[in-house]
């Protein structure tokens, strides 16, 4: 169920079984998912060992929500997994701006992925080529019979293309795989090709396989920042949105940056990724490779100010094969409840969503950078991360953290002696097991 009017405030102050209550209030959870949270009996060692191979227990992630993304119209409330905190308040935090600015645009320009089929030792690879594109039709047919299922869904292998490449020659099969991500689909599709072009070519397979690198997939998200939510001060926001602009640029020139800059938007790509059961691994490689895509490393972002609208204008392009069934998708109940708090997105919806997180966390990032400086919530979250780890029960977390912000070196010793000293001053036994 989609609801565009819940309010969020103050839900980052409640306790996990209040948050639990709200999802449940607002009814944005299938009864399946509720009895999950409401047993904690998420994904069971049984079912992990079905999953994948060698098992012999489960690593718990913590699973966070980022609410109240304005997408295309559209209000989400976002699954984020991930064990870096900054990553879902800064999410949080650009959600809320670029919502009060008008929401994010994203436009889904294709959902469709790409296998190659490798030949090597084809004695006249021109030849070859042409014998084998004047059979497109035949091989797409061919393609089509080796998986009948995504025919029958609407989808299935749609072209055919022919490159060659030093001693290769290189097929590319296009296929519509619908709300699959596509791997075995492609896969067999490609491999039931390997002989009869093989025939055609009168060369050997090397290899018929996916590719990673989506490029019939991308999806691109649009915002727009009214700078008096930069600063109330016009002439510091003016200042602030010309230095965003500006950090956007020196990721398109220089690659030590771009890779920081990417990494951001991977820090919310990848925890939604994550959250929905998806290929984290495969997204990230897309991304990268496409950021490569006229020969230098730039960032996926950019950033512009538009002085005459008074406004910051960010766009992000990317593959985005992202999937909706298949894979452990339909078997783990963490997934299962990510999709409920989506409202059981469509492939295409869902890869739009992820993309404009992307935006998000680059947008927060990009203005924690060119203002306060990076540094300054990450002491915070480092703080507590110490006080945590020094022993400090939920009670003694904020005190300790207080101290050690003021401490000249904040560093594990230093919380373990401020947290003997609140004991101390308590009346309780100050040892640290």
């Amino acid at each position: 169920m989609k609801n565009n009017n819940i309010s969020w405030s103050g839900f980052s102050k409640k306790t996990p079984a209040e948050r639990t209550a709200h999802l449940q209030k607002h009814e944005l959870l299938s009864k399946a998912s509720q009895q999950s949270l409401n047993t904690q009996e998420m994904l069971s060692l049984d079912r992990a060992d079905q999953i994948t191979e060698n098992v012999f227990s489960r690593l718990a992630l913590p699973f966070s929500l980022a609410p109240d993304f304005l997408i295309n119209g559209q209000t989400y409330q976002v699954p984020f997994v991930t064990e870096e905190p900054s990553v879902v308040a800064a999410a949080s935090f650009a959600a809320q701006i670029i919502k009060r600015s008008g929401g994010f645009t994203v436009q889904v320009h294709n959902r469709q992925m790409i296998s190659q089929l490798v030949l090597y030792d084809v004695p006249d690879k021109e030849k070859a080529k042409k014998a084998i594109l004047a059979e497109k039709s035949r091989l797409l047919s061919l393609a089509n019979q080796a998986y009948p299922s995504i025919v029958k869904r609407g989808g299935g292998a749609c072209d055919l293309s022919a490159e060659i490449k030093d001693d290769f020659l290189i097929l590319y099969l296009i296929a519509d795989t619908k709300e699959a991500m596509g791997a075995n689909i492609m896969n067999t599709m490609t491999e039931a090709l390997a002989a009869p072009i093989e025939d055609l070519a009168g060369g050997q397979t090397l290899m018929a396989v996916l590719s990673n690198y989506a490029t019939q997939a991308l999806v691109t998200a649009e915002c727009e920042v009214k700078l008096h939510f930069l600063s109330r001060n016009k002439e510091q926001a003016q200042v602030f949105a010309r230095k965003i602009a500006l950090a956007s640029q020196l990721a398109q020139i220089d690659v030590y940056r771009a890779s920081t800059h990417n990494k951001g938007i991977f820090n919310g790509i990848d925890a939604v990724v994550l959250a929905a059961g998806n290929d984290w691994r495969a997204i990230e490689a897309g991304g990268h490779t496409y950021a490569c895509k006229d020969g230098q490393y730039r960032g996926l972002s950019t950033w512009t100010y538009d002085a005459g609208n008074n406004s910051l204008k960010g766009s992000l392009t990317l593959p985005m094969p992202t999937a909706t069934k298949g894979g452990s998708i339909g078997l783990n109940p963490s997934v299962r409840l990510a999709h409920d708090l989506l409202g059981k997105p469509s492939a295409q919806e869902l890869a739009g969503i992820i993309t404009a997180v992307g935006l998000a966390q680059n947008f927060a990032a990009l203005k924690a950078l060119t203002s306060t400086g990076i540094q300054a919530g990450h002491m915070k979250l480092q703080a507590k991360s110490l006080a945590l780890s020094a022993g400090a029960s939920e009670d003694e977390t904020a005190p300790v953290v207080s101290q050690l912000l003021k401490a000249r070196h904040m560093n594990l010793e230093t919380a373990e002696s401020i947290l003997r000293m609140l004991r101390k001053q308590q009346g309780q036994d100050s040892s640290l097991e």
